[in-house]
């Protein structure tokens, strides 16, 4: 029988105090069965190299010794392999990421939609990451809104360094304690957070952090963050505050917009005290306090080019000037998240310049409506264009390149029926698209 996570959501509402101390039961083969359903199928595999398509292929026996071990509380987790990553932006910068095994991974998922449908109530409006009917887009919405309605005038963009490295397991767990009473599900997680690492066959056991890669991992660091940062900020930052102070965070993405210059000073001072304290540091080369919104915008019309911007969740946020002459607030895509998605897609040609030209076309496509989808502001237009006249140029040089008696010229390519790539087109809802950014200064 499917675990109803409907009540469990009602209940949690209901009672911001109450703990759950029977949800061990809702493992069962029938739930386990819903969520493999539900799992994204292009995961690599984990030490055990079995894949995901290994796993369904006995998917009812290989659930039912899930369920089994679950109830006779023999579930150990597996090590996880560990893989590296080219960072965004910083293809020589290696990002680790943590590949549980198939089965794991299944066991994690069901455990954080149980999580979810406790938490979910608890979670406050300033959150937006890994959530249910909530994305990157109604984050930049917030900020957009929070600019244009409210007397903002000072922005602090924050980066905690690796959180997900340092997050605290003995903080984490008292978290949980709070609404968590059943023992097994607190040992699943703590064995999660506990299990070996191999790293080329090299294993080690983590006294800290929660490696990425794992379908508990992101629930599990919005957990922390609600009570390192959200209530936190709610409880104590705000009513302390002189001005409006709002925080919009996205996983451990976050930016803070204020209106008094004192409390934006105050804040500064107290977030890396009280990050500290929960076994976190901010990344100060990374963390500024900057002038920012309409009011300030008014005080730079003379001198535009002193203008600050900030960034967020891959967009360049911009102080620009309408059409009609009024503020508007300009989001582009950064100068990292360009550089990020035409080095891999240039790899990617690389890897593939010997598949057949159609082929090529039609992943090159799917990349760049991908980017389209994402950065498509009205106001972006003008870079996604550039993007586009990179990579049709990097992709003729590609097909020059294959052989010798490949034609030379663009002139040569343009004829062939093939040989086109979508323009990119508005997909993100925002005011008035006809602004002018030039002035702003970009760092």
């Amino acid at each position: 029988m499917l675990p109803d996570l409907t009540r469990i959501t009602r209940k949690a509402s209901a009672d911001p105090t109450c703990r759950f101390t029977a949800l061990a039961h809702h493992l069962n083969e029938e739930f386990l069965l819903d969520t493999w359903l539900r799992l994204n199928r292009r995961g690599s595999a984990g030490i055990d190299r079995q894949t995901m398509q290994d796993f369904d292929s006995q998917r009812e026996s290989a659930i039912r010794d899930l369920v089994d071990r679950s109830r006779r509380h023999a579930y150990q987790a597996p090590p996880v392999r560990r893989v590296y990553i080219p960072k965004p932006g910083q293809p020589a910068k290696m990002r680790p990421l943590g590949i549980p095994t198939v089965a794991d991974r299944l066991m994690q998922a069901a455990v954080a939609r149980i999580l979810s449908a406790i938490y979910e109530p608890d979670f406050l409006e300033s959150s937006y990451g890994f959530r249910p009917e909530r994305s990157a887009h109604d984050a930049l919405g917030a900020i957009e809104s929070l600019v244009f309605s409210h007397p903002i005038r000072w922005v602090f963009e924050a980066d905690i360094r690796g959180f997900f490295d340092h997050l605290d397991h003995q903080w984490l767990e008292r978290m949980l304690s709070l609404r968590i009473g059943d023992p097994w599900i607190l040992r699943l997680i703590g064995k999660w957070l506990r299990a070996p690492i191999d790293d080329q066959g090299t294993r080690t056991r983590p006294a800290e952090g929660a490696p990425q890669g794992g379908p508990a991992s992101p629930i599990l660091a919005n957990i922390y963050l609600h009570y390192v940062l959200d209530l936190w900020f709610a409880r104590v930052v705000q009513p302390r505050c002189h001005g409006e102070a709002h925080l919009v965070r996205f996983a451990d993405d976050f930016v803070v917009l204020f209106e008094d210059a004192r409390d934006a000073q105050w804040f500064a001072r107290a977030l890396p005290q009280r990050l500290a304290k929960f076994s976190l540091k901010v990344a100060e080369e990374k963390t500024r306090l900057l002038p920012f919104g309409r009011r300030v915008w008014a005080l730079t019309k003379s001198q535009p080019r002193t203008r600050e911007t900030f960034d967020f969740l891959g967009f360049r946020h911009v102080m620009g000037t309408s059409r009609k002459g009024n503020f508007r607030l300009v989001r582009i895509p950064t100068p990292k998240s360009v550089r990020k998605f035409y080095v891999a897609t240039k790899q990617w040609m690389q890897a593939n310049r010997h598949a057949p030209p159609g082929l090529q076309q039609q992943e090159l496509t799917q990349r760049l409506r991908g980017f389209y989808q994402y950065f498509g502001y009205g106001t972006a237009i003008p870079v996604l264009t550039r993007v586009r006249q990179a990579i049709h140029r990097a992709w003729w040089q590609s097909l020059r390149r294959r052989s010798q008696r490949s034609p030379r010229a663009w002139t040569d390519w343009a004829v062939k029926p093939w040989f086109h790539l979508p323009s990119p087109r508005v997909t993100q809802r925002t005011g008035n698209l006809r602004v002018s950014v030039l002035g702003s200064r970009m760092r």
